[in-house]
């Protein structure tokens, strides 16, 4: 009864890996696929649009509140998109503005030198993929080792656990990713 349709999605599979061999041999992992796959992974603390009553944040900004754990992306005068996140552990929390100067989908990750010095067995190099810490997308901060980044560990989202990155979901990071430019302005609150 369900032979068909199994045999079409795994040949679907397969004609979409082959067609983007540079995304990964498994579509699963790295693509629109698996983009797909995360929109239906359960998340402990959902994204809203939330009344916004801070006028110095203008239209576009993102807002990162370490302390509440929550980030905002600036819809207008009064409105923005409340995203849990997770943020640096002690030690490890940080405050300023920054810009974003990159983005990536599925990015590789090659962790900082400070971090390779407390954790010498990290890998050197991971290429992007459901198992990569980065996760689906990742914002670059300006020339610091900082990103937000999607994270393939959803039970760290609103928890105090990272090295100074922004953790947010793989679907919310996509989100995220859809809305904010280049040039956006990040500002992280203690």
């Amino acid at each position: 009864m369900f032979s068909q349709p199994i045999r079409f999605a795994g040949a679907l599979a397969l004609a979409l890996a082959a067609s983007r061999p540079a995304l990964a041999a498994n579509p699963l992992d790295r693509g629109p696929i698996a983009d797909f796959v995360n929109n239906f992974q359960l998340q402990s603390i959902p994204s809203q649009t939330v009344v916004w009553s801070h006028p110095q944040y203008k239209k576009g900004t993102i807002v990162v509140s370490t302390k509440e754990r929550r980030l905002y992306y600036v819809l207008g005068p009064t409105r923005a998109i409340e995203y849990g996140v997770g943020v640096g552990r002690e030690g490890f929390t940080w405050s300023g503005v920054k810009t974003i100067t990159a983005k990536r989908e599925w990015p590789d990750w090659r962790p900082p030198a400070a971090m390779l010095k407390r954790r010498p067995d990290l890998p050197r190099h991971m290429e992007g993929g459901q198992d990569n810490p980065l996760g689906a997308r990742a914002l670059y901060l300006g020339s610091s080792d900082y990103r937000i980044h999607g994270s393939n560990e959803g039970d760290t989202i609103g928890e105090a656990v990272s090295s100074g990155c922004i953790r947010m979901t793989n679907r919310d990071i996509v989100d995220l990713y859809g809305r904010a430019k280049v040039g956006t302005r990040v500002v992280v609150l203690k």
